[in-house]
């Protein structure tokens, strides 16, 4: 009797659950999203679901923290995938299919539910959060590693008598796929519908937020206001860019021995000296002076 008062129960709270989540799919307006791009795989399974919490609750975060999700978005390049809102209601999808997930094991392996719920939860909340994260940090390396043979690219463009948006459209063409190339052409693409192009460039150095890219924006914008050749400047950035990138290399390769000290202590040290003194721990226990 009171299993099928349970099973009854459980039923009429996942019919009124699937109703309110209905009703308010039906009073949400859909978004147009023909001019945007198509969000990560991961956001796109749950995307219909996250745009009906944004609905909800996405206005629940202050301004300032929607202006800091806004920031970040562009320096990840997802400014045109999703807005701050939507972001941080994928956190709260991720964050109660953390908790159910959680709870789900709990229950197979017979441990206690609420804990693994909570902890579950916060695991959802937390992943979004440092993949836009590791995301900004993957496009910042890349942009480094293709900064100077791009500028070699542009170079040769104007040393070849194209103008400056032509050089920068052949080094969108020519160059290496990654985040600098997509900023370029987002550039273009800017210019094109009218914007200035030092505006362009000047946001291009915003969205990407490396001192890099932003010296290069403003020796080429120096270098057009005052008329002077734009080659020599783009070779000279070229060459220290290859020079701070032969840096950061002799930095990492000086700092990996302090790196490795540590799984070398916890880890490969220990397995090493017992395989030393194995044989030595044998030979005193045959010999009873450990016993």
């Amino acid at each position: 009797m009171l299993l099928a008062a349970a099973l009854a129960l459980m039923f009429a709270a996942i019919v009124l659950t699937a109703s309110a989540v209905l009703s308010a799919a039906a009073e949400a307006p859909s978004e147009d999203r023909r001019h945007r791009d198509p969000p990560p795989l991961l956001w796109r399974l749950g995307w219909p679901l996250i745009d009906l919490v944004a609905h909800q609750f996405g206005k629940l975060p202050g301004d300032a923290a929607q202006e800091r999700c806004r920031r970040q978005l562009a320096l990840a390049g997802l400014d045109f995938t999703m807005r701050p809102e939507q972001f941080f209601a994928g956190r709260i999808v991720a964050a109660a299919s953390g908790a159910a997930t959680a709870t789900a094991l709990a229950l197979m392996v017979g441990a206690a539910c609420l804990p693994a719920a909570v902890a579950g939860g916060l695991l959802g909340a937390i992943l979004p959060a440092a993949a836009l994260r590791d995301r900004i940090a993957r496009r910042r390396a890349q942009t480094l590693r293709q900064l100077a043979f791009t500028l070699d690219l542009i170079a040769l463009a104007v040393e070849g008598g194209l103008h400056l948006p032509a050089a920068i459209a052949q080094a969108v063409e020519r160059g290496p796929a990654g985040a600098l190339r997509d900023e370029l052409e987002r550039a273009l693409r800017d210019v094109k519908a009218g914007r200035p192009r030092n505006e362009a460039l000047r946001q291009v150095a915003e969205r990407l937020d490396l001192p890099a890219v932003t010296s290069m924006v403003a020796s080429l914008r120096g270098a057009e206001r005052q008329g002077a050749d734009l080659a020599p400047t783009l070779r000279a950035q070229a060459e220290q860019r290859r020079s701070e990138r032969f840096l950061r290399a002799e930095k990492q390769a000086a700092e990996a021995p302090v790196k490795m000290l540590l799984p070398l202590v916890v880890f490969i040290f220990p397995g090493t000296f017992a395989i030393l003194l194995f044989p030595v721990v044998v030979q005193l226990l045959e010999q009873g002076l450990l016993q």
